[in-house]
C-alpha cells in the first residue's frame, strides 16, 4: 500500500529506509538493466560469459552412466593421441639435441660453468670497485 503523503510503500520502515525485500527488488531491477545494456553493447562478451557459465555448470553436474559409456571411447582416443604426440615430440627433440651434441650432462656442465663465470665476474667487479675506492681515498 502507498502512503498518500510521501509515496512510500507499506514495506518502508519509519526511518525512511527500504525493507530488505524492496532493496532486493531494486537490486534485481538494476542488475537486469545493466545486463540489458551489456547485451546491447557487447553481445559476443555476453555469449562468451554464457558459454563459460554453461561449462561450469556442466563440470559441476555429475556425469550419468549413459554419458560415461558414450564419452569413454572418445576420451580414450583423445588421450592416446595426445600421449602419442607428446612421445613423438619428446623423442624427436631428444634425437635432434643428440645430433647437435647436446646432452643433459653437457647442459648441466654448461650451466655450472656459466654460474662459475658469473660468480668470478661479480667477484672481480667487486674487487675492482673496492680498489678504485681505496686508490681515491
Amino acid at each position: 500500500m502507498i502512503d498518500q503523503d510521501n509515496s512510500r510503500t507499506s514495506e518502508d520502515n519509519d526511518t525512511g529506509t527500504s525493507s530488505p525485500r524492496q532493496r532486493a527488488i531494486e537490486a534485481y531491477e538494476g542488475a537486469r538493466d545493466r545486463a540489458t545494456d551489456t547485451l546491447g553493447q557487447a553481445p559476443l562478451l555476453a555469449l562468451a560469459g554464457g558459454l563459460a557459465a554453461g561449462a561450469l555448470i556442466a563440470a559441476l553436474l555429475p556425469r550419468t552412466d549413459a554419458e560415461t559409456r558414450l564419452v569413454r571411447p572418445t576420451a580414450r582416443r583423445v588421450k592416446d593421441t595426445a600421449r602419442a604426440a607428446f612421445d613423438a615430440a619428446r623423442d624427436t627433440g631428444s634425437q635432434r639435441l643428440g645430433d647437435l651434441g647436446i646432452s643433459r650432462e653437457k647442459g648441466e656442465e654448461t650451466i655450472r660453468n656459466l654460474l662459475n663465470g658469473l660468480s668470478d665476474a661479480a667477484r672481480a667487479s667487486a674487487d675492482a670497485a673496492a680498489q678504485a675506492v681505496r686508490s681515491k681515498g
